[in-house]
């Protein structure tokens, strides 16, 4: 699964350790995310998300 960097601050979603402070599971695919989840470090929308090269 693809790692997801955010453009406003830097940092790197990675599905495989989800986001568990927020409710989202390891394992977790970026385009699975609930839709109101956010950047835990800003609070940028997905839509602010750049695929990792």
């Amino acid at each position: 699964m693809k790692k997801y960097v955010c453009d406003l601050c830097g940092y790197v979603y990675d599905p495989a350790e989800g986001d568990p402070d927020n409710g989202v599971q390891p394992g977790t695919a970026f385009d699975a995310l609930p839709e109101d989840w956010v950047c835990p470090l800003c609070g940028a929308a997905q839509s602010d998300f750049s695929p990792e090269d």
